[in-house]
């Protein structure tokens, strides 16, 4: 058996879900379809999620939320029409604004929800309410045990499921969403439920590439990846799949598929557990991201200070913040952070590490871009560090912070926001000649 996850593009007009019809009917053992709310249809375009947090937003201020949902049943109707089926919306629509106050996940989810009902009458496929079987504990974390107890409950169902990817319930009943991007998600969940062969995640591109496509013109395809490679790419911005996804299926070893519904003869990029039968490079993939904040600490002895770097990072926790990275030395200590601080928190936490470990001295370093080079490959190899470094050289680039994780997977420098795209491009082609 098979999962299929389609995404937002695959959902956005009548002849792309013809295309996710072909696709599972091309297939016999692809029963269990995960479906996206609508994406964009062309630039400019509005996501369907998007609009439902408006017709949130609407009904909060205006008691009423008429003039969102209007648009979300104009895009749903015309799908309906052009796709010749015999639904009704507007219940459903009637229903969402209706209880459209109770939060603003629930909102969110209705995409999801509405496209599940469209695609599972294109598919003659039974749909699956996410809420009956993906279900939260009352903290709001993931209860994987019930919600692995039911989603085997469907493999009694011979004639084809569909489930709405983003959310489940709490035990109060309400919905509850996962982060953004949630679907992918869901479908890794529902994969390791039924035991599936594997787990195809159909999206609008031919799988992972090396490097940003944004940055690198046409960069190379990545044949084959592991669930840790792909973990520190999507950590570190590859956007292609949601990083939590590895984790329902790694115990059970369930490779995933990255898929191109408008390409699907492109066999796209595998996901697995050991990738070591594949010829690959010795870098995997180059990753990055912008607007992240440093904090630099001096202090002379630091090293023989018990207890230094967890009251330093004790003050991040009163205030809410989670590290990325600690480069230490001997004598310093730098905590990356992943976002921008405005001025009275960052005034606040300086105080607060001053008054808890009194440093010699305190820097804090903004729009430093990280960037990531990740392989297996890189641990037995000799001398890519140097390569690294030199390529950065040559580049004109200033290398701010160098930080190398214990399992010598990956690498990652940091350098001024401004050099970020002229670092990946001297990165990428010192090991990807053409």
């Amino acid at each position: 058996m098979k999962v299929c996850k389609f995404g937002g593009t695959s959902m956005a007009t009548a002849a792309s879900i013809r295309q996710v019809q072909d696709i599972i009917q091309s297939d016999p053992s692809r029963k269990f379809v995960v479906v996206s709310a609508p994406g964009k249809r062309f630039k400019g375009d509005a996501k369907i999620t998007d609009l439902l947090y408006a017709a949130f937003n609407e009904k909060k201020s205006l008691g009423t939320a008429k003039n969102a949902l209007s648009e979300i049943k104009s895009r749903f109707d015309a799908l309906i029409k052009d796709l010749g089926l015999d639904l009704d919306i507007s219940p459903y629509i009637e229903d969402i604004e209706t209880n459209l106050a109770l939060s603003p996940d629930f909102a969110a989810s209705r995409g999801e929800y509405l496209a599940g009902i469209v695609v599972a009458e294109v598919l003659g496929f039974k749909f699956v309410d996410a809420g009956e079987i993906i279900k939260f504990k009352h903290d709001g974390g993931f209860d994987a045990e019930s919600t692995n107890d039911l989603v085997a409950e469907l493999k009694s169902i011979t004639t084809g499921v569909v489930i709405p990817g983003f959310y489940g319930r709490l035990p109060d009943k309400s919905i509850k969403t996962f982060s953004r991007g949630g679907s992918d998600i869901t479908g890794a969940i529902i994969a390791r439920g039924i035991d599936a062969e594997i787990y195809e995640n159909w999206t609008d591109v031919n799988g992972f590439m090396v490097t940003d496509p944004t940055v690198i013109e046409n960069p190379k395809q990545i044949t084959a990846l592991t669930y840790e490679e792909l973990r520190e790419l999507s950590y570190m911005g590859a956007s292609v799949l949601h990083p939590d996804s590895i984790f329902p299926l790694k115990g059970k070893g369930i490779s995933i598929n990255i898929r191109n519904t408008f390409a699907p003869e492109h066999p796209g990029t595998l996901i697995l557990k050991d990738a070591s039968d594949f010829d690959r490079p010795i870098i995997t993939g180059i990753a990055g991201k912008t607007g992240n904040t440093t904090i630099t600490l001096k202090k002379s002895m630091m090293n023989t200070e018990l207890g230094f770097g967890r009251r330093v990072l004790s003050v991040l926790e009163r205030n809410g913040l989670s590290f990325e990275h600690i480069p230490t030395g001997i004598d310093t200590m730098s905590v990356v952070l992943d976002n921008s601080l405005n001025e009275q928190l960052e005034k606040k936490i300086v105080d607060e590490i001053r008054g808890k470990v009194n440093p010699d001295t305190i820097e804090v370093i903004h729009n430093l871009a990280l960037i990531a080079i990740v392989g297996h490959g890189m641990a037995n190899t000799m001398g890519i560090a140097a390569k690294i470094f030199t390529a950065l050289f040559h580049a004109g680039v200033n290398i701010r912070m160098i930080d190398q994780g214990s399992s010598e997977m990956n690498i990652i420098v940091g350098v001024e926001e401004h050099d970020y795209k002229k670092s990946i491009t001297a990165i990428y082609h010192t090991f990807f000649k053409e």
